[in-house]
């Protein structure tokens, strides 16, 4: 059989081996064995952490159960937040707690009209663990304690109702504080026994860094950095995103707005401040106010940088500043709480926890 027979069958042989290579699968990552995930836990914690162990099986099975990598990256990210937060106690104490509870109770009891002393006569009478609710009140250490007391008082005392209803002070708690409401919301897949209530299963170590772990990560979002989530863990989801397009905003309109990441007031028709300043863009982006709201109300899902009204705005203020400006930043918010002393904001949080996140990568 001559070369030139031969060529055609060389070819389609070559070209069928090919095939077969071009068809075979990358060989699959192993998969990780539990222990090898827990024992790369323990190595990333903080030396002074105690009961690694512990830590470790309660972060292992919040990513298993909520699916989430757990990649370096991503548990340095929940160490990161959780040594923030706590340093790593579900217990942590509250200096100057039984100030800010007397306080609360005084400014509730005025905003129904209650008088001071008919609040403090009925503190006096004996809660469930035979304390008074008083003295209890005077020698509170945690949020853990002072959330059981309320509970207490609403349910049992005379008083309880009128002046405190389902309103329970404490909004966050745990070793990651995360907000009590968000994990009631999202509790349906939740993988422990509930010890009484969601916001009880909060003040737990477990309960504390599952519910913390899916408000940090369990939300898309492609931000260039952590440092970035680490703000919308304390400012809310997609802050980081927010506040660079209400930044967009601001140079497309020239009106000064607050870069908070609160696109809209929600549960509230009215328009806001953000609102009012896109609409006086409606001409130029050639969009209706109530299309310019039907975009704005994405702002709290991710597919918002993926509508008319991001893509038109972000083409203005690119064009005005004459480069591609920002599309993630740091919310300008200030820190508001009772038990905050000092002039923080959601930038300082990000920054102290984008911190202790390089500290832990470097564990690795």
């Amino acid at each position: 059989m001559s070369f030139k027979t031969l060529l055609p069958r060389l070819t389609l042989v070559a070209s069928l081996v090919l095939v077969g290579c071009s068809m075979k699968k990358e060989p699959e990552a192993p998969v990780r064995q539990p222990a090898d995930v827990k024992a790369q836990i323990q190595r990333l914690l903080p030396t002074h952490v105690t009961n690694k162990s512990g830590w470790a099986e309660d972060i292992y099975t919040s990513f298993r159960t909520q699916q989430i990598d757990p990649s370096a990256s991503n548990l340095c990210a929940v160490i990161a937040v959780t040594g923030q937060e706590s340093s790593f106690s579900a217990e942590a104490s509250v200096s100057g707690l039984p100030e800010i509870a007397w306080g609360e109770i005084d400014r509730r009891a005025a905003k129904v009209h209650v008088p001071a002393f008919l609040v403090r006569t009925a503190l006096l009478i004996k809660s469930p663990t035979g304390e008074s609710y008083a003295a209890r009140l005077d020698k509170v250490r945690s949020e853990k304690e002072l959330s059981a007391i309320f509970d207490d008082f609403i349910e049992m005392a005379p008083m309880g109702q009128t002046l405190f209803g389902d309103l329970n002070p404490i909004h966050t708690g745990g070793p990651m504080q995360v907000s009590i409401n968000f994990a009631e919301a999202h509790a349906r897949d939740y993988p422990w026994p509930v010890d009484g209530s969601i916001r009880r299963e909060v003040f737990t170590r477990h309960g504390g860094i599952y519910f913390g772990t899916m408000h940090l990560l369990g939300y898309p979002a492609d931000y260039s950095q952590p440092l970035y989530r680490f703000a919308d863990f304390n400012a809310g989801w997609y802050a980081s995103r927010n506040a660079a397009f209400q930044a967009a905003v601001s140079r497309a309109t020239g009106m000064k707005l607050a870069l908070d990441g609160d696109l809209i007031l929600y549960g509230s028709e009215k328009a806001g401040s953000t609102e009012l300043a896109v609409r006086t863009l409606a001409k130029r982006i050639d969009m209706s106010n109530s299309e310019i709201r039907r975009d704005l109300e994405k702002g709290e899902q991710a597919n918002f940088s993926d509508s008319d009204l991001w893509k038109q705005v972000f083409t203005l203020a690119d064009k005005m500043a004459g480069r591609r400006v920002p599309r993630e930043m740091l919310p300008g918010i200030k820190l508001e709480s009772p038990k905050i002393t000092r002039n923080l904001t959601t930038a300082w949080f990000a920054q102290r926890v984008d911190s202790r996140y390089q500290q832990c990568m470097s564990r690795r």
